[in-house]
């Protein structure tokens, strides 16, 4: 866990301040200087472009992670064809939805008839998923070579940023809607050039056009990988997603701006998810090839307890200061509060049951990482369209609470049968006990002089409780050590 808690705290420094970021954009920029229809359409292109980017790749960016150490090992760097065949791969099913987005533009433009902003704007989608296909293409390498700090910094940090820029750009007039509207689907633009170049500077990322040994020897095994791991991932982000299309079909763009808001407080703890996967998947990927069992339940384990302390401090941090932050956004917002603590409980599950996902698509078994996904959409899709219709945004919420919670069930099963992995113990019930504890305890405050004074002091009440709880129980070796380190640089600075 050395290098992985290294870089992982190293690429939180760039999501924690990408989210910061993000949340001034989404919770106060976007609501009070733009209109919810605006707003709604923003997070609409960026749900479209990450699925349509998922489906261009067919698979090819899990080939990248898990036979990436095998071209590594076996070829010298300017053998290897792993770039210039997945790159085809991806522009090939890049240029097949361009082709199939044609085809039904129209049946499109039919079905987005309560979402005519978006309707008009529809053929932005493209540009926006290519750069994201691209990007996400690039940042697969990044992370085999270990370059995650960087890939994080550009897709959580320099995109949000750009966005603010483009706000405050409308705001004063530099430009209008419609060109706020083009330039928001090129956001990637730059982040993708920057990431070239750092690739590039790498000498770890050529283009050979010659097939290699190695794609000889295992290119049926690495099509029959990235088919099912491909169907595994875009059913997974389909699923995920589904509740926000369904909310914008049937309600507008306006709902989906207050749902999208909802989901976004919940998906801060996403926050260390996304750190600790970047680092963690190549090094599981190394150890399955080494055979390296004990190594990959360690990181299991340690990554079930570090995420869970993760997402309960940020889950209960978001749960204190909802409804003021409810209150300050008006009465269009009313149902963030409960939509946030629904999908917040399905984000702490998620988040709880560790890097389970991880561990089984980079293994032999990563069949079965289809097969969940396949369990996963067919339960979210009905729920999704039954719930919102019955109970509006709120019922998007719930069916993510009860698709989430049978998924990672069912993984956890899964691994435990299979591997007999079990990664629970007395250390998570005392997080749960203090997170219960020191939540209520700074809840019972009354009041406090206004939302501004209220928000910070529960925060900064919270905090102070929560976390050198968590220390003094030592819950975490790994956290504990860390937190030691950062104290004893802390007064060798003074």
């Amino acid at each position: 866990m050395g290098i992985i808690q290294k870089q992982a705290l190293k690429s939180s420094v760039f999501l924690l301040i990408g989210f910061a970021i993000g949340g001034i954009n989404i919770l106060f920029l976007f609501p009070l200087l733009t209109s919810l229809d605006l707003n709604g359409l923003t997070r609409a292109f960026l749900d479209v472009g990450v699925v349509l980017s998922v489906l261009a790749t067919a698979g090819s960016l899990p080939v990248i992670f898990k036979f990436s150490p095998f071209y590594r090992h076996y070829l010298n760097k300017n053998e290897n064809d792993l770039p210039f065949i997945t790159g085809m791969v991806c522009l090939t099913g890049f240029l097949i939805i361009c082709a199939g987005g044609y085809i039904f533009h129209d049946f499109i433009i039919r079905k987005l008839g309560k979402a005519p902003l978006f309707a008009e704007n529809f053929n932005l989608v493209y540009p926006l998923t290519f750069l994201m296909l691209v990007f996400g293409w690039l940042e697969a390498f990044a992370w085999t070579l270990k370059r995650t700090v960087e890939s994080n910094f550009l897709r959580e940090t320099l995109v949000r940023l750009l966005t603010t820029c483009l706000i405050l750009a409308l705001w004063y007039g530099i430009i209008n809607t419609q060109q706020f509207i083009n330039l928001f689907c090129f956001l990637y633009f730059i982040p993708v050039l920057i990431l070239f170049a750092i690739l590039r500077r790498t000498g770890n990322f050529n283009f050979n056009f010659r097939v290699s040994k190695v794609t000889a020897r295992f290119k049926n095994k690495m099509f029959t990988f990235g088919m099912f791991v491909f169907g595994a991932t875009f059913l997974n982000i389909a699923s995920r997603t589904v509740d926000s299309f369904v909310v914008l079909g049937l309600k507008g763009l306006e709902a989906t701006a207050v749902f999208l808001l909802g989901s976004y407080l919940a998906s801060l703890m996403d926050l260390p998810m996304r750190s600790i996967t970047s680092i963690a998947t190549p090094v599981i990927s190394e150890s399955w090839r080494e055979k390296n069992y004990k190594n990959i339940y360690e990181v299991y384990r340690k990554s079930t307890v570090t995420l869970l302390v993760a997402a309960l401090f940020i889950f209960n941090l978001v749960m204190l200061n909802v409804n003021n932050l409810s209150f300050f956004l008006g009465k269009s917002f009313a149902e963030v509060p409960m939509i946030v603590l629904i999908m917040g409980i399905a984000k702490v599950i998620d988040l709880g049951t560790g890097i389970n996902g991880q561990i089984i698509a980079t293994s032999g078994n990563w069949k079965f990482d289809f097969y969940t996904n396949v369990l996963l959409t067919i339960i979210a899709l009905p729920l999704n369209f039954i719930l919102i219709t019955r109970l509006g945004i709120v019922g998007g919420a719930v069916a993510t609470l009860i698709s989430v919670f049978i998924f990672n069930l069912t993984r956890f099963i899964f691994i435990y049968r299979k591997y007999g992995w079990q990664p629970y113990g007395f250390s998570h019930v005392k997080i749960l006990l203090i997170s219960i504890i020191t939540f209520y305890a700074v809840y019972a405050v009354p009041f406090i002089v206004n939302i501004y004074i209220d928000s910070v002091f529960r925060t900064m009440f919270f905090a102070a409780l929560y976390v050198p709880a968590i220390l003094r129980m030592n819950v975490s070796d790994e956290l504990n050590l860390t937190a030691g380190k950062m104290m004893k640089r802390m007064r060798l600075k003074r």
